[in-house]
């Protein structure tokens, strides 16, 4: 059995390690043989969902698994735990980046502390090229500055970033 000290380490570790995750699927997967549904992602959407969604099924899974044989069929409770911190990095996903960033759900919220201005912008500079390729910034609560980011997207000369969209109601 694991107590519940070992069992919050072993939550945040897996909360953190969830980054490193995230970011190397988002990298080598999302970028990479899974575009064919990511590219969704970096077009404007037509509805409420696009193909890119399909990946928060395909994350939750584990946590539903490991929660399910943790709590219900007798695994290691630890994996109990890690179920959490893997769902628990879900839930902040969501709440970062459909919400605040894609703002898929209503909201008024403007970034205003250092950390959340950077990761907002670092997110949006990765949105701004719309290839599979060229893209900067794969992380999700960790990112460069944005100076560095917009000096590597000059150094790739711009390959793949959007034409701007100008507003012709201005």
């Amino acid at each position: 059995m694991v107590s519940v000290a070992p069992g919050i380490i072993l939550f945040v570790l897996t909360v953190a390690a969830m980054e490193g995750f995230a970011y190397a699927m988002h990298r080598w997967v999302m970028h990479g043989p899974g575009w064919f549904l990511h590219a969704s992602h970096h077009r404007a959407r037509t509805g409420p969902f696009e193909l890119n969604d399909l990946y928060a099924v395909i994350f939750a899974c584990p946590s539903i698994l490991l929660l399910a044989g943790g709590v219900r069929w007798g695994w290691w409770p630890g994996c109990t735990w890690i179920g959490a911190g893997i769902a628990a990095y879900g839930a902040i996903y969501f709440g970062f980046h459909d919400w605040i960033v894609h703002k898929r759900l209503p909201h008024r919220y403007v970034p205003r502390s250092t950390y959340m201005k950077r990761i907002v912008q670092a997110h949006r500079l990765h949105h701004v090229v719309e290839t599979k390729e060229g893209t900067v910034s794969f992380g999700f609560l960790v990112a460069p500055r944005p100076e560095a980011l917009k000096a590597e997207l000059r150094r790739r000369e711009r390959v793949g970033v959007r034409a701007p969209v100008f507003d012709r109601r201005a």
